[in-house]
This record gives C-alpha cells, structure tokens and sequence, in this order.
C-alpha cells in the first residue's frame, strides 16, 4: 500500500502547463507499467537493474516529499508471512524463493508509489480518458486519489483496534491463528469504510451530472495558467 502523498509533482514543476504535464503523465504511466511488469516478468539474473531502476524512482519521490514509510512496513509484514508460509509448507528449504518474491513484489509496488507522488490526480485522469471510457477513467483516477486515504485509514483502525485489546500486534501476527482477527479487526472494518467512500463518490458525481457529456471538462490548476 501506498503512503501519504503530501505534495505532487508541481512542487518541483511548478510551470509546467497542462499540455507539458499530460504529456508527463502519459510517459510516465507506461515507464510505471514496463517496470511494474518487469517485476513479475523479468529473469532473476536482470532483478538487479531493475532494482537500480527503481532505486531512481525512490530517489526522486523522496526528494518530492514522497513518503515510503506504509510501504515498507507492508513488505515487512509481507516477508514475514511469505517467509513463515514457506517455513510451514517446505521446512524452511525454499526460504530463499519467498524471499525473491517478496522482492519482486516491492519491485512492483515502487513504480506506482513514485506516480502517486509526482504525477496530479487530473492528469492521470485526463490521459486514461483518451485511452478508456471516461467512466473507466474516473474510477481508476479516483481510486489512485484514494490510495493515501486508504493508507490514513487502514493506519487509524489498526492503532484503535489494537487499543481495544486485538491481538494484531507484529509479534502476535507471526501466529497463524491470530490472521482470522486481522481480517475481523482490520480488513472488513476498512472495506466498509471504502464501500462508503464509494457511494459518497458516486453520488457527489452523480450530482455533478457526471456522465451526461461524453466529452466531460477537466479540472485545471489556476496555477499553470499564471
């Protein structure tokens, strides 16, 4: 999962116009899919480059003011399963093959958590309605939006659901039998949230006449017009 996106890509591009920032977005949405694709795709032997690759894409998100704290802890949870799951089915002779996953698994996540930092919303928006029906558009436009608040959340129910007394701390989690209260206290609890979020959305589009033109406008950044 992604982390708080707390500025975009007019940080350091400040006067960039909206043609010049589609244009970005566009190049940048096919780099994040060869490389993301790559992750799962690619041979062992050229992980390495495509590490170092991604290694840019850190690179510059931080210094956008990206933040790869939820990440992170994701592919620590994560490895901790894989590596456990691995244990349990082959006795601990294939640690190394999970190991390899979990990091083709970052591999993948990298690229989209750098597009989330340093490309707008609206652009994103408006090149996926070149491509995609503007219906098709707006979900997937919206949901990337929505990647930090679904970060926030998932953040906010897990600290109170631990306060409760749920045995979902890291230590308790290596406990296969605990998985079943992350999901009760954790997962379900988030996905009514996001199910509510998706009504809100729907019907604040809906009362916005969304749908009515198919050709709908586009928000555009005052800013890139002074």
């Amino acid at each position: 999962m992604w982390a708080k996106r707390r500025q975009p890509l007019q940080s350091k591009f400040s006067s960039v116009n909206d043609a010049s920032g589609l244009w970005l977005a566009a190049l940048a949405m096919l780099m994040v899919t060869v490389l993301s694709s790559a992750a799962f795709l690619a041979p062992q032997s050229a992980l390495l480059y495509l590490a170092l690759a991604n290694l840019l894409l850190l690179v510059h998100g931080l210094l956008c003011r990206g933040n790869i704290g939820g990440i992170l802890r994701y592919i620590v949870l994560q490895l901790g399963f894989t590596l456990l799951l691995y244990v349990v089915i082959h006795g601990g002779q294939q640690l190394h093959q999970g190991a390899w996953a979990v990091a083709r698994l970052l591999l993948a996540l990298l690229p989209g958590w750098w597009l989330t930092v340093v490309i707008k919303p609206q652009w994103i928006g408006e090149v996926l309605a070149k491509i995609m029906p503007v219906k098709w558009a707006f979900v997937v436009a919206a949901s990337i939006n929505l990647l930090p608040y679904m970060t926030s959340e998932l953040r906010d129910i897990y600290q109170l659901q631990l306060l409760r007394g749920a045995r979902i701390a890291p230590r308790q989690l290596l406990n296969p039998l605990n998985w079943y209260e992350l999901a009760y206290c954790v997962i379900f609890p988030l996905f009514v949230q996001l199910l509510k979020l998706a009504q809100q959305t729907a019907t604040a589009a809906r009362s916005r006449h969304f749908g009515s033109h198919p050709q709908p406008t586009h928000w555009r950044d005052p800013r890139s017009h002074q």
